[in-house]
């Protein structure tokens, strides 16, 4: 029998609404999905904590509060972007064991930490400070496909991993392109050298991902991440309803059904009442061509945005074109944030102003060494252009950076933001958009504190 790991509060409106599901719209739920059957739910991580801050105006503190209040049996998941953590740049290690201490301490239970890059060093200190508190953790296997992504190569990952000591490993599909007999060999090979248990986490972008489950069940994988339906399929991933009915009786999850109905049923009515205007049918179609380019529709949609701007609409599948030749100069980098971004950002420029004539500085610094070790060398000629002699570094990224909690403390506390531990972490970790998010707090905790004067005064208080 599998167990399933429910994604529907984290990666499922990630993938579909652009992560704007609130707070307040999933507590009505909460208690239903704690007796689903779950084997854990992902609700935090990703990019919800700064879409959470800097669109939602909402603690993401808060949510994980919440959810941790009403959900008394399921365990509680995040995906961290190992030194990255919920950002998109590397942060010293004193932040990064401190968000992890208090992520614990707050209710997180699993870990799942991984590398855009692979690079295991950039998931040390994540994995040991998670492990030296007693959570559990997923060590993960970014998945994607090129010449240097083999099957022995994704060993060698694992068996990097596993000499961390985490407690499963995950393989994360983020583009829906693991097909069913490559994910069953790689499944097989995994359990067959490892003993350890295996999660695998797949979009379901290509139209692939019912059978790779399938598959991958067959070939011993102990996990499958699922999504309640309306809030799977397309770019999001399978739902709990579908794989429930397409796994022979022997694996089928021990869910409750019943209890899924239900939650499906609210989300239905929730999401064409409140989130009616984020709904676009592209992203709850699969592309079939994203076997082929690898590139995550949220990725082309960037693209479109930016072409826009200059007025070069026509050169997307110049771009589309331009990201295969780019992420080969780099040394094959998955396409998952922040590398797809790095890739995608120069792509757009080489078309725009001629091969790496203009150098983003992104790019710059994925070539010195900055965002980690690349799956395979950078080509020599794109050195040499992009870091105009200067060296790549060898060591660890963050071991080159100094330890900046305590001056994140002092200056939040200086600027009067101070309410708790948790804020120094968010203004760590975007400290001009949480500035804004703390002014809005202040004004609200302010505008309550009026209107209940008000309120005294009317009374006779």
């Amino acid at each position: 029998m599998v167990r399933v790991v429910d994604l529907t509060l984290r990666d499922a409106h990630q993938s579909l609404i652009a992560t704007r599901f609130k707070t307040e719209d999933m507590v009505p739920i909460l208690d239903k999905i704690d007796k689903v059957g779950f084997y854990a739910i992902e609700m935090w991580g990703g990019a919800t904590f700064d879409v959470m801050v800097r669109y939602l105006r909402e603690d993401p503190w808060e949510r994980l509060k919440i959810i941790r209040e009403r959900v008394k049996k399921t365990k509680l998941m995040m995906l961290l972007r190992g030194q990255n953590l919920v950002g998109y740049r590397h942060y010293p290690d004193d932040v990064v064991e401190k968000f992890v201490e208090y992520a614990y301490r707050d209710g997180i239970d699993i870990f799942r930490v991984f590398d855009a890059l692979n690079d295991v060093r950039n998931m040390r200190t994540s994995i040991k400070k998670a492990k030296s508190l007693g959570a559990t953790v997923q060590g993960t296997i970014t998945y994607t496909i090129s010449p240097v992504h083999t099957i022995e190569h994704y060993l060698k990952i694992a068996e990097e991993l596993v000499a961390l000591e985490v407690d499963h490993l995950t393989i994360k599909d983020m583009a829906g392109i693991l097909d069913p007999y490559t994910g069953y060999n790689l499944v097989k090979a995994i359990k067959e050298e490892f003993k350890v248990p295996v999660d695998v986490h797949c979009h379901f972008t290509g139209g692939l991902a019912v059978a790779t489950y399938i598959k991958v069940v067959e070939a011993g994988a102990d996990f499958i991440d699922t999504a309640i339906s309306p809030l799977a399929f397309g770019t999001s991933h399978p739902s709990i309803q579908t794989m429930y009915y397409s796994l022979p009786p022997e694996h089928r999850p021990s869910v409750d059904l019943d209890v899924v109905r239900e939650i499906s049923e609210y989300l239905g009515k929730v999401l064409f009442s409140k989130y009616r205007e984020l709904l676009d049918v592209r992203v709850f179609m699969p592309d079939p061509n994203v076997l082929e380019h690898q590139i995550p529709g949220g990725m082309i949609s960037n693209f479109l945005a930016q072409l826009k701007q200059v007025g070069a609409e026509d050169k997307l599948k110049d771009v589309l074109e331009e990201v295969k030749r780019v992420r080969e100069d780099l040394g094959w980098p998955p396409l998952v944030t922040p590398a797809s971004q790095i890739v995608g950002a120069q792509a757009v420029l080489n078309v725009l102003y001629g091969r790496y004539q203009v150098v983003a500085k992104e790019t710059y610094n994925y070539v010195k060494g900055l965002y980690g070790r690349p799956p395979a060398p950078v080509k020599r000629e794109v050195v040499e252009i992009v870091l105009k002699g200067d060296k790549p570094i060898e060591s660890r990224p963050a071991d080159l950076l100094d330890p900046m909690y305590e001056k994140c403390r002092s200056e939040v506390s200086n600027k009067g933001f101070y309410a708790k531990e948790e804020d120094v972490l968010t203004y760590c970790l975007f400290p001009d958009v949480a500035v804004e998010f703390f002014k809005a707090r202040l004004q609200t905790v302010a505008s309550k504190t009026r209107d209940r004067d008000i309120w005294d005064e009317i009374l006779g208080y």
